[in-house]
């Protein structure tokens, strides 16, 4: 279960890392550009500030996920030390 929320953890920062370099290539951008997005195997035309709204959002979502994935990995690590003292516990009682 750890392992799945550290690759999980691990591929929303690299989408973030994409996404930010997305944000500083539209900030580099004014309404005079032609900006396109890819749907399926079409480019579409896409409004400059809808795209940095989008790109926005998506950036806050991923923030998001990646500080759920974080707890949920401390509330996994903070389990995995319980049982592991209730395990040496129990051993010494055993001895």
């Amino acid at each position: 279960e750890l392992g799945r929320a550290v690759a999980a953890r691990q591929k929303l920062e690299t989408q973030l890392t994409e996404n930010n370099i997305v944000q500083e290539e539209l900030n580099l951008l004014d309404e005079s550009n032609t900006i396109f997005k890819l749907l399926g195997p079409v480019l579409v035309k896409q409004d400059l500030e809808e795209a940095k709204s989008t790109v926005g959002k998506r950036l806050e979502y991923i923030t998001g996920e990646m500080k759920r994935y974080e707890q949920q990995m401390q509330d996994l690590e903070r389990r995995s030390e319980q049982q592991r003292e209730l395990l040496g516990r129990l051993q010494q009682e055993l001895q």
